[in-house]
């Protein structure tokens, strides 16, 4: 071996070296015989660098996994050798190997069993078995052979092949045969041996039970001599966990449920008897969340059983699953009820399933009514923040709190339908006691009151959020318990989780306002104060700005007297933070968004006049288009790129605040009902200059652009006049991805306005597309995915703006281009349907196609186009699902082949006989497709019914393709 090479095995070694070692871990791998090299190093233990064993292992590895078949029988006996040697020579060191070297000689096993037990090594265990005997050391190396054997055959993380499921089944069975009874004894020989002696090598056997369990006979495990043990265990402290997982897996195989339920019973009546549900004894808390686990996975099994033995009709049976899951509650209780929330995150699914039988029996017993009234109890004082939960700072342990936060939230919707009567009873009593004294409360307690108000909203569904009409108590109940929040003065709670509770279960019941509204200013006042938008955590005024934008709009014909007041209020908030000044705004540009927002739905939405609204709207946006002027001016003069940059992204939030007020319009107050098209048309004309600017033109580029998408929608024909030059600075120097982002714009304009657009899509066509075939002309990088996936994107935008053209009956605008471009486009789209492996692009030409032909297929066609038909459009049909890289089984290349199909109805509809004619005589014979075949075709594109061409077009291509 290259012992220089070998040094870069070491993680110390330099970056030189580790190089050489990876290429020369290549060369073996390729090498016919290099695997021989390794395997002798391994079996002659040549040497003692525990990198150097690995490596030699990972190059026996590859050969057995990849190229294993290549071998002669010779190399082969050879492998298996090298490897019983190796065994071998484990039970007499005097070290163990490393773990890591041990692991990977286990999967090398498990890798030749899988290969070999069927064929040539049917006696694989026996063989290890009789080397390692009882050996400690050989003991851990056969399980975890047994582990690494257990995930080739059932791991269900792994991504197997159909012929790998079948053969893995096929060990499967042949074992359960031949040799799982002789393993399930040496278990037990193990367990036996070793209980009280060696706790790692019992725990690594007692996984292997735990993990065979799931597809070996159960009652070679679960019998008298082996549960026995597995209790004796629960009592041993170094193995106690490992012996509850292995139960909870005997409990969790599927199997009769008359069976399941016996061998549940009886081991929860062991377990009882020795103490183990006595939970306030426990102090391991590790153990419990396992416990838990495990009286989770008894709790489920019976529910399972239950329903399936109500389902075979079996009611005594039924009965009898009943009554043991009843028995089981007050555990389940404290374990829920744990202050350890891995331990009461466990058992949440049999609480679950436990409330689900509940909620289909038809009478409640007292028992049962107190058992969900427990979890109820249970469930709130769970909700409840502890000391230790960091608001300002929330890392993993923060969000997995949050995690068991959203199971427990599943339950009391649960809770809600077995009994929703109890449920708002339960939470209007604890969120009046708290809210009564809410000054001397701790945060977690007011925090969840309001959390449970909150919750209920989901909890006790209405249609559209009418929580305060119809069932008069529960209505009643809710609105005393809304009118408590806003008017306890508890939104000055000194938490920020206080605070946001109280904003979000404003906004949540906001219609409560609609019938009381005379609470509506104290509220906007926390909004606009030191509460909300002006508190001191940015987190709390990032989502209150969200919020209050939501509270304004859902209440909206409730705001006309505090319109101007609120205007007022929020104008600091509105300030464009220039770079420069180092003034630190209460708001980012994102949140800014919402109040821009919010002052455009309350202009909008006022009972004001239209002179009065324009004024408004001109008062809100003018700011914006100043501070514009000014600092485009500055960016032009920017030297500094980082400079540049920021003021880059100061211009494009103006763009994007002036956009935002725009969302307040609709179709019952449009732009120009409410008189403000002009301030609309002024900021337009301030902000195209933005895009004449050559520093940060991608930037400014797409500001400018969702903008005009916006005033497209906003000002109909009156923003038409600046499209044109827009367009034309648009489409200066442009990159792929420019294109791509401004042929949607141009395609919104060409389907809204249509013929008025004509003149100006004619004169653009061209230039537009000229600017479309230099990007994709330019030369790329053979292996550049990303510039491939630009170009790929570039000419589907192109395909779609063609189709848009098309599709709304401006193929003039085509026609009108003179003959040699009309015929350029149409060959680009009869490549895009038949060169480019890309579905989507595909599918696109054919509608395109099918357009044309429709429009100019006819008789009085333009000159040359039927010709044109014949010689391209239809071989594009054939062509296209003919090639290889079209997919059949793919389910976008099936809408292309539909589409297809449609082109070629539409010859047939266009040009009747004629056509059939020519694909009988002509073109299908040229493709050497037999007759009987040509007659079957031209029947099926002849049947009136579009639905059975296109069927049977599938067909025909599966059929032609080899």
């Amino acid at each position: 071996m290259d012992e220089q090479a070998l040094l870069g095995l070491n993680p110390n070694a330099d970056s030189d070296f580790r190089q050489r070692a990876l290429a020369y871990f290549e060369q073996l791998k390729i090498s016919p015989d290099a695997w021989q090299v390794c395997a002798e190093a391994l079996a002659q233990r040549t040497y003692s660098d525990d990198h150097i064993k690995f490596f030699c292992f990972q190059v026996l590895e590859h050969q057995v996994k990849y190229k294993y078949s290549e071998l002669t029988t010779i190399q082969q006996q050879l492998i298996r050798e090298t490897l019983i040697s190796w065994l071998q020579a484990q039970m007499l060191n005097p070290q163990p190997e490393k773990t890591f070297i041990r692991n990977k000689a286990a999967q090398v096993f498990a890798l030749l069993f899988v290969t070999e037990y069927l064929t040539k090594w049917p006696k694989f265990f026996f063989d290890i078995l009789s080397v390692v005997d009882l050996n400690p050391r050989g003991v851990d190396l056969y399980l975890r052979i047994l582990m690494a054997v257990d995930s080739e055959l059932v791991d269900r993380d792994v991504v197997h092949t159909s012929e790998e499921a079948r053969r893995n089944t096929l060990i499967k069975d042949t074992m359960r045969e031949q040799c799982i009874p002789n393993l399930v004894e040496s278990w037990y020989q193990i367990l036996q041996n070793y209980q009280y002696n060696n706790s790692e090598v019992t725990c690594q056997c007692l996984e292997v039970v735990g993990a065979y369990v799931s597809w070996i006979d159960l009652s070679l495990i679960a019998n008298d001599r082996f549960i026995n043990m597995l209790l004796g265990h629960m009592s041993i402290e170094v193995l106690r966990e490992e012996a509850c997982d292995c139960l909870f897996e005997i409990v969790n195989k599927g199997m009769d449920p008359v069976d399941k339920m016996k061998l549940v019973e009886s081991l929860c009546q062991v377990l009882q008897s020795a103490g183990f549900f006595s939970i306030d004894q426990e102090e391991d808390v590790d153990f419990l969340a396992r416990f838990s686990k495990l009286v989770n996975g008894m709790g489920q099994s019976l529910i399972v059983s239950w329903t399936k033995l109500i389902k075979n009709g079996d009611i005594k049976n039924a009965q009898e699953a009943l009554q043991a899951i009843e028995t089981k509650v007050a555990l389940m209780l404290q374990l829920l009820i744990h202050e350890d929330d891995d331990i009461s995150s466990n058992i949440i699914g049999f609480c679950y399933d436990y409330l689900h039988i509940l909620k289909q029996l038809t009478v409640l017993s007292d028992q049962q009514k107190a058992n969900v009234e427990a979890i109820m109890l249970a469930v709130m004082k769970k909700l409840t923040y502890d000391e230790e939960y960091n608001f300002e700072n929330e890392g993993e342990d923060e969000a997995m709190f949050v995690e068991y936060r959203k199971q427990l939230k599943l339950l009391l919707d649960r809770l809600a339908q077995v009994s929703p009567e109890l449920l708002l009873a339960s939470v209007r009593r604890v969120f009046s006691s708290t809210l009564q004294n809410w000054q001397t409360t701790r945060f977690m307690e007011v925090e969840v009151a309001i959390r449970l108000l909150y919750m209920l909203a989901e909890a006790l569904p209405v249609s559209h959020g009418a929580h305060f009409s119809g069932d008069v108590s529960k209505a009643s109940a809710l609105q005393d318990m809304m009118r408590t929040l806003v008017t306890s003065g508890v939104s000055s709670y000194q938490h920020t989780s206080v605070t946001l509770e109280f904003f979000e279960t404003v906004v949540r019941y906001e219609k409560f306002f609609t019938v009381e509204p005379q609470h509506i200013p104290c509220v906007l006042m926390a909004f606009l104060d030191h509460r909300g938008l002006r508190h001191s955590s940015a987190k709390v005024r990032s989502r209150t700005a969200y919020l209050f934008s939501r509270f304004v709009k859902s209440l909206n014909k409730q705001m006309n007297p505090f319109i101007e007041d609120i205007l007022n209020r929020i104008q600091d908030l509105l300030e464009l933070s220039p770079p420069e000044n180092g003034y630190q705004s209460l708001l980012s540009s994102d949140d800014q968004l919402f109040i821009y927002e919010t002052a455009g739905v309350l202009i909008v939405n006022s009972e004001y006049p239209a002179e009065r609204k324009q004024a408004l709207m001109r008062n809100l946006l003018t700011p914006l288009m100043e501070k514009f002027k000014i600092l485009l001016e500055k960016l032009m003069l920017a030297q500094d790129e980082e400079r540049q940059a920021s003021l880059a992204d100061c211009l494009n939030h103006a763009v994007g605040f002036a956009s935002r007020t725009s969302k307040a319009f609709s179709n019952k107050q449009t732009v120009k009902q409410c008189g403000c098209s002009e301030v609309y048309l002024d900021c337009l004309q301030t902000f195209l200059p933005a895009l004449s600017c050559p520093l940060q033109k991608d930037v400014l580029r797409s500001g400018v652009r969702t903008f005009l998408h916006r005033m497209i929608i906003c000002l109909e024909e009156e923003v038409l006049p600046f499209i044109p030059p827009a367009s034309e600075h648009m489409l200066k120097d442009c990159e792929a991805k420019d294109l791509q982002e401004f042929i949607p714009l141009i395609n919104q304009i060409t389907a809204k306005f249509k013929v008025q657009v004509s003149p100006f899509l004619q004169q653009m066509f061209m230039p537009l597309l000229h600017a479309i075939f230099e990007v994709l002309l330019r030369p790329a990088e053979e292996n550049d995915q990303s510039a491939a996936l630009e170009k790929q994107m570039l000419r589907r935008s192109y395909f779609a703006f063609l189709q848009t053209v098309t599709g709304s009956g401006m193929s003039e605008v085509i026609a009108n281009q003179g003959a040699e471009n009309v015929e350029r486009v149409l060959v680009t789209v009869i490549q895009g349907a038949v060169e480019y492996p890309d579905p989507i692009a595909q599918k696109t030409c054919f509608i395109i196609l099918s357009k044309l032909v429709e429009l100019w297929g006819g008789k009085d066609g333009p000159v040359g186009f039927a010709d044109f038909v014949y010689k391209h459009i239809v071989p594009a049909c054939f062509l296209a699902p003919l090639k290889q890289t079209f997919d059949l089984a793919d389910a976008q290349t099936v809408l292309a082949l539909s589409e297809c199909a449609v082109t070629l109805k539409t010859i047939h509809l266009k040009r009747g006989p004629e056509c059939v004619q020519y694909l009988q005589q002509e073109y299908l014979p040229s493709l050497q497709v037999a007759p009987e075949i040509i007659q079957e075709f031209c029947q099926a594109l002849q049947q009136p019914d579009a639905k059975v061409f296109k069927n049977y077009l599938k067909v025909f291509f599966q059929r032609a393709k080899p």
